[in-house]
């Protein structure tokens, strides 16, 4: 099983490769993306990444507060869809 691990305050001109690049050095990733304004494309500064269920713990310990692009990143594991109203 996996799990998506929430990545805040993310650089506006990171990439999914970047991102998962950044993941790799510490955990394998099963997949990465960035979230994007749908009227014009940008970063919305935050994503997800996927990663093994017993990789989790150890992962948000080394990435939470690491720096990216001269931004400290927030990490945590990410809450389920809530449902638009």
């Amino acid at each position: 099983m996996s799990k998506t691990l929430y990545v805040g305050n993310l650089p506006w001109s990171i990439s999914e490769e970047e991102l998962s690049a950044a993941f790799a050095a510490h955990v394998n990733v099963k997949s990465s993306r960035i979230i994007t304004d749908r009227e014009t494309g940008r970063s919305r500064g935050f994503g997800f990444v996927e990663v093994e269920d017993e990789d989790v713990e150890r992962v948000v310990e080394a990435m939470n507060g690491a720096e990216i692009g001269g931004r400290e990143i927030v990490v945590n594991e990410a809450r389920p869809r809530q449902p638009r109203l």
